[in-house]
């Protein structure tokens, strides 16, 4: 019995393709979603009654794997006194605090409901602060759904072949300006046109949204000086990458002082939630103190916050990082392994408890490189992969995902399964 394809049907009926977020659907792999009935630790169970080894982790949230019991604890104790009561609560005061004391650039910040709402309102804050219209993103760097960003962005857009969106005014897509990714000189020239002209640059300083690109040395520190030179702000996209990568996340690994950082994920323990933040100067910015309006009737919603702040403090308590980086490097050199056997040409990128299957002859460093990437080798590993109990994200242009539960025998299992699907290619 199939019981998620007749959920399927079901939604089909119901919902645009049957799903609620597009990579859902399968259709860059083939084949019917599976529904999942409850999750633990690092494993899914689907409702048909099957385990899977998870490497989605809810694209990213899931640091802690599943249902971690401290997190469930802390939404238990905050549901005993309500859901929601659009007041300020104790809650948001105590994630704030922690946000505020692991992230170096941060001395303000402000909660929202997603990381899409979080990049849509640090563009509009440094709109706002600089009185500029203009912006740079770089190709292939997803940071949600806002008009003005879904310009050759990644995710969803790119898995459904379709880098850009309809219903985006042409008006909104003009302020854009679009840089490729690891290319510093691209970066000079523009600013050198139209510096005066720039608010701010957005990018993920590790896209992660079409499999994962890590930064040439020197890279990021050349968009910094620019935007330091031109009175630009410069904006992080760290919804994935905050307090996965390190407790500051990418700016705390290169030393490099972001403007404003966007965040996501992590920081809700698993429920829906978004952030930004910066200096208090720009942070005033907003209303009620400044000009810039930004609100939200579940924005510090009790029960998210009570969630992150139980996840960043088992964070702060476990210190999770050099185990999370030992265990992506293992996947890392047993995958490759295989493909050296094989004489497969397969890359690997890797950064902490984060990584991707490309397969290319070359290092894949930008939007470029991935567009050329064979994507018809990670279909069937994806299908083999799911067959055998590993979950991998259902697009070869999203990242995976490992967790503080992944066991020994979860790596060495994947390897195994992952291996013998590279085997048969």
């Amino acid at each position: 019995m199939n019981v998620s394809g007749d959920y399927f049907q079901r939604a089909e009926q119901l919902l645009p393709g049957g799903v609620n977020s597009p990579v859902r659907a399968f259709r860059s792999v083939g084949g019917t979603p599976f529904f999942t009935k409850s999750a633990k630790g690092s494993r899914l169970r689907t409702v048909d009654g099957k385990d899977l080894i998870d490497y989605v982790c809810t694209y990213g949230p899931a640091v802690h794997g599943h249902n971690p019991e401290p997190v469930r604890r802390a939404i238990a104790g905050a549901l005993e006194d309500g859901t929601s009561f659009g007041t300020p609560t104790p809650h948001e005061v105590a994630l704030a605090e922690r946000v505020v004391d692991m992230v170096p650039s941060l001395e303000k910040v402000r909660f929202c409901n997603s990381g899409t709402e979080a990049t849509m309102s640090t563009l509009r804050l440094a709109r706002g602060h600089t009185g500029r219209d203009a912006v740079v993103k770089f190709t292939g760097c997803y940071h949600g759904h806002v008009d003005s960003l879904l310009v050759k962005a990644g995710s969803g857009a790119l898995t459904q072949g379709n880098p850009d969106s309809a219903g985006v005014p042409a008006a909104f897509a003009s302020t854009t300006h679009l840089l490729p990714y690891n290319d510093p000189e691209a970066a000079n020239a523009l600013f050198s046109e139209k510096g005066e002209e720039i608010a701010a640059v957005i990018i993920e300083p590790y896209p992660a949204n079409c499999g994962l690109l890590l930064p040439e040395p020197g890279f990021l520190e050349t968009l910094r000086r620019l935007c330091s030179r031109n009175g630009t702000l410069l904006i992080f996209d760290e919804v994935m990458t905050g307090f996965r990568l390190a407790p500051g996340g990418v700016q705390e690994l290169t030393g490099i002082t972001p403007d404003l950082t966007a965040m996501g994920k992590i920081i809700g323990g698993g429920l829906p939630v978004g952030a930004f933040g910066g200096s208090r100067e720009i942070m005033d910015t907003l209303a009620p103190l400044g000009p810039v309006y930004q609100a939200g009737t579940l924005s510090g919603n009790p029960l998210a916050m009570a969630a992150g702040t139980a996840a960043l403090d088992l964070l702060r308590e476990l210190d999770p990082y050099a185990d999370l980086e030992h265990k992506g490097a293992f996947l890392q050199e047993g995958l490759l392994a295989v493909a050296r056997q094989k004489g497969l040409p397969l890359q690997v990128p890797q950064a902490g408890s984060m990584f991707s299957l490309f397969f290319a002859d070359e290092p894949v460093r930008s939007f470029d490189d991935v567009l050329a990437s064979d994507t018809d080798p990670f279909k069937k590993i994806f299908h083999h992969a799911l067959e055998n109990g590993v979950f991998l994200p259902p697009s070869p242009f999203e990242t995976c995902f490992i967790s503080t539960a992944h066991t020994e025998a979860d790596l060495e299992r994947t390897v195994a399964v992952l291996g013998d699907a590279l085997r048969q290619l």
